[in-house]
């Protein structure tokens, strides 16, 4: 186990949460998107993750900036957030902003949701971003997701301004924290 590799038992389950390594799979990380982001499709949401390709995936992903959880106990990859640093060449204003930082491709398989999964690995890219000198971290999410804005909003998320990504059905609220 690596220094920013941990363990953690949430339903009986063994949980290994650590960095994006080279033999990961991308088609199974690209699976527990699509069954993350299922509710979301259901409600007519066209979030990339809902339907993206697993070479689309390997794109978005962003290396050891890339969380993973394993379940130790059958081997299979549930979950998953990517830590981008700033972008000054980002669409989204907010986004290039200088200190800016923003985290994607995060879901939870849903046999785990609700359940404090999401909660720590949102600490740990929080952490991660402070310690590469971010002073806010930012992440985007579909307006009508109210669930989802309510949930980062008590994660002291604010909100900063809408956008309108091309490859999404919705308007997009983009949301910041300040770090310590």
């Amino acid at each position: 186990m690596s220094a920013d590799e941990y363990h953690i038992i949430i339903d009986s389950r063994t949980l290994c949460v650590r960095a994006l390594r080279a033999d990961d799979s991308m088609e199974e990380l690209t699976e527990v998107l699509h069954r993350a982001y299922a509710g979301l499709a259901a409600q007519g949401l066209r979030f990339m993750a809902t339907h993206q390709e697993a070479s689309v995936t390997a794109e978005r992903l962003n290396g050891p900036l890339s969380s993973i959880v394993e379940d130790l106990d059958s081997g299979n990859l549930v979950a998953t957030v990517s830590l981008y640093r700033t972008d000054a060449q980002n669409s989204c204003a907010w986004y290039a902003t200088d200190g800016v930082y923003h985290f994607g491709q995060f879901g939870v398989d849903p046999t785990l949701q609700a359940k404090g999964l999401g909660r720590l690995l949102m600490k740990r890219v929080e952490e991660q971003a402070a310690a590469l000198g971010a002073r806010e971290l930012a992440c985007d999410t579909a307006e009508p997701a109210t669930h989802l804005v309510r949930w980062y909003n008590a994660m002291g998320y604010r909100f900063v301004q809408h956008v309108q990504w091309t490859e999404v059905n919705y308007r997009s609220v983009i949301l910041s924290k300040t770090l310590p």
